[in-house]
Parts: C-alpha cells; sequence; structure tokens
C-alpha cells in the first residue's frame, strides 16, 4: 500500500501542500494542464527552489490577473465538472476538499451550503492549489493519508470579515476532532485550503511515522520565514510494511 506521511511541523496550506508533492516527483506540467482545464483565464504555475532556515525546499506560486469574483460553491463545481482533464477521481476529491470549506463556512456564518461567498478560497491561487492538490496526490497513486498533529499558530489576521484570531472561525470549524499540536509560533500556521486538505485526505493521524519503506521525500515551503524553525512541509512517500 503506498502510504503519503504529513509532518506538519509548522501548519499546512495549499501551497505547501502543492509544492510539498511536486517536490516529491508530481510534474507540475500535468498540474498546470489541469488548472488551465477548469477555465481561467492566464492562471500560471510557477515552481521555484528556495531555502527556509538551512533547508532547500520547493515553493510554488500562482499567478494570474487581478481578480475579484467571491464564487459559490456551484460555481467552483461547474468549473471542476466542466474540466477534460481531470479524472473522475481527481474530480471527487477536489470538490469534497471545497465541501469541506463550505460546510465549515457555512456553519460559521449561519447560512445555507449554497448561498456561502468563496473569499479567500475562492480565489484563483487557491482553486489552483485544491485542484493541484488532488492531482498530485492521484498521479503519486497514493492509497493511505496519514498526518501527525496539527499546529495553528496564535495571534490575530485579517479576513474577509476583519480582524480575528488564529486559527480563523472556519480554519477552527474544519479542525474539530482533529489533534493540534502546540507550536508557539505568533502566524496563522494553518489555512483554511490547508486545514480542508487534512480532514478531508487523512485517514489516520499519530505523532510519529507509521511502519513504512520511504521512497520518496518532499519538502513543500510556505510563504513565511519564521524564526528558529523552517517553514516547510515534508511529506514522506513509501509503502506501508
Amino acid at each position: 500500500m503506498i502510504v503519503a506521511y504529513l509532518d506538519c511541523a509548522t501548519g499546512i496550506s495549499g501551497d505547501m501542500t502543492l509544492a510539498a508533492l511536486i517536490d516529491a516527483g508530481v510534474d507540475p506540467e500535468m498540474i498546470q494542464a489541469a488548472i488551465a482545464s477548469l477555465g481561467i483565464e492566464d492562471v500560471e504555475l510557477r515552481v521555484e527552489q528556495t531555502i527556509k532556515a538551512g533547508f532547500r525546499a520547493t515553493q510554488v506560486f500562482v499567478d494570474h490577473p487581478p481578480q475579484h469574483a467571491h464564487r459559490h460553491l456551484s460555481d467552483i463545481r461547474q468549473m471542476i465538472d466542466a474540466s477534460d482533464v481531470l479524472t473522475p477521481v481527481q474530480k471527487e476529491m477536489a470538490l469534497q476538499i471545497f465541501h469541506t470549506i463550505g460546510v465549515a463556512e457555512a456553519h460559521v456564518h449561519g447560512m445555507t451550503l449554497e448561498d456561502v461567498h468563496f473569499h479567500e478560497v475562492g480565489a484563483i491561487d487557491s482553486i489552483a492549489d485544491i485542484v493541484g492538490a488532488a492531482v498530485g496526490f492521484s498521479l503519486l497513486g497514493v492509497e493511505r493519508v496519514i498526518s501527525g498533529p496539527i499546529p495553528t499558530g496564535h495571534g490575530k489576521i485579517r479576513i474577509a470579515h476583519g480582524v480575528c484570531t488564529v486559527p480563523a472561525p472556519a480554519t477552527a470549524e474544519i479542525l474539530k476532532g482533529i489533534p493540534l499540536a502546540d507550536v508557539d509560533v505568533e502566524a496563522e500556521l494553518t489555512t483554511p485550503t490547508g486545514a480542508a486538505i487534512v480532514k478531508t485526505l487523512v485517514d489516520e493521524f499519530r505523532p510519529g511515522l507509521p511502519s513504512m519503506l520511504i521512497e520518496r521525500i518532499g519538502y513543500g515551503a510556505g510563504s513565511r520565514d519564521l524564526p528558529g524553525r523552517a517553514n516547510v512541509l515534508r511529506l514522506l512517500l513509501g509503502e506501508m510494511q
């Protein structure tokens, strides 16, 4: 059985997940083709190598023109369903991640699922991250996903609805039932997209690696430079023993 272990020592976000998958061997051109099939014009995936606290990692950027669309879940569903590149499995995985976010947003804002406006997560880069993650896990043939505890960080951030404490309300809602790690960093370490990827795809949470034969390791860099630690998501891929 092919297993992926997510070492979320400094949290998880959509771009960190996508970068770790690419670093583990996923062809970025295949992810670019999947993103292009969504019908959003002039979106380009840019993959770079970077150093985080002395460690090499891959970092991913989604370049696109300015956009101001606040999409509903139905809009995103139509984009994904219309793709002639995504496989049925990839479509279902991406839609499940969006559904996880939608349910959380609906709960915290007191509205129906179909009425939810996706603000940050409806942006082009988040759509690319989620669809790219679905493609990446599929292409690597992952059959089981295991994760360590999830750190949220602490402090305050500004979102579409104003200033709130970390974790943001939707992130906290998504992380219900998931073991958290106490990491004393004043920053948003886990985003709604990262939390939704974990909630949707992870089959088991445990503090250390399972009995497995490691075959590949991917390092996905986050956008922050954190004091005293590398802002990197580590993905270990291999055969479960």
